[in-house]
């Protein structure tokens, strides 16, 4: 699976293609050159994982999700829901119809990596959700500093 590092910004044209950035390129492992890109679960932005990345993520998925649970089979379309791309011979990536509407209106994007796919945002979105996050420091310590252990042995 690769490591991918940065954040890129790039034009995107009135057909939903945007000149995909040499920085994030060379950190890629795509032996075919094919990608897929999807909605994102958790906000309004699309995800952009390497074609081997995304089929990794889905057999994680497959082994953790029983298909004959409703509840499971749900959530495995959802979380599968996407299209395979590829780059053009000018290393553009055309966004399919079914997520266009999340970059329509675009002038500019900003690609976020993760470290395992690439977040692709309209700026104005992007800049919106920046500007309106809570305290990150306090998060980042509430969910990553270890927790302290008392004289008692006893952990808070």
């Amino acid at each position: 699976m690769a490591l991918i590092l940065g954040k890129e910004y790039c034009k995107v044209d009135t057909n939903g293609r945007f000149k995909f950035p040499i920085a994030l390129k060379r950190q890629l492992e795509t032996e075919d050159g094919r990608f897929v890109i999807r909605q994102s679960v958790y906000a309004e932005c699309l995800e952009l994982w390497t074609y081997a990345s995304f089929r990794e993520e889905v057999e994680k998925l497959q082994e953790r999700l029983n298909p004959y649970r409703r509840e499971d089979r749900e959530l495995l379309r959802k979380l599968t829901e996407g299209n395979i791309i590829e780059l053009d011979s000018n290393d553009r990536l055309l966004v399919p119809a079914e997520q266009k509407a999340l970059v329509a209106k675009a002038k500019e994007l900003v690609l976020q990596s993760t470290g395992k796919f690439i977040e692709v945002w309209d700026r104005q979105a992007y800049d919106k959700m920046n500007s309106q996050r809570d305290d990150f420091a306090a998060r980042a310590e509430r969910v990553l500093a270890p927790k302290e252990q008392h004289d008692d042995g006893q952990l808070s």
